[in-house]
């Protein structure tokens, strides 16, 4: 095979690949906006945060976590849903409702923006 044959093969071979992982940074960086957005509360360890503070911590989390998720799914399983440190579940409150797990809000905002798309 010509050079340009393979390369273009190549080009062709890891796009799928690509695609993905900007499909899911798209659907990570969506759920960490919306955590700001949302003004909702969130508890860590026990500790309530404000929505900035969450992004940040979960920002962190994403950069430093890399090899935890290959998905949006996996990074709300793996890393926003739960502190690595203590094992305990994070929790979001919105208003004057009662906390919810993380994982569940996570999924019911990733679940709204996938249909919307």
């Amino acid at each position: 095979m010509t050079k340009p044959v393979l390369m273009f093969l190549l080009c062709l071979a890891l796009a799928p690949a690509s695609y993905a992982d900007e499909v899911m940074d798209k659907e990570i960086d969506h759920l960490l906006d919306t955590v700001v957005a949302s003004n909702c509360t969130f508890i860590r360890n026990g500790k309530e945060h404000d929505p900035e503070a969450a992004k940040d911590h979960l920002s962190m989390k994403r950069n430093r976590g890399k090899k935890y998720y290959s998905t949006a799914d996996e990074f709300i399983d793996n890393l926003a849903s739960s502190s690595s440190w203590s094992g305990k579940p994070y929790q979001i409150r919105c208003g004057e409702e009662q906390p919810q797990p993380a994982k569940q809000w996570f999924d019911a905002v990733l679940a709204a923006y996938r249909s919307s798309q």
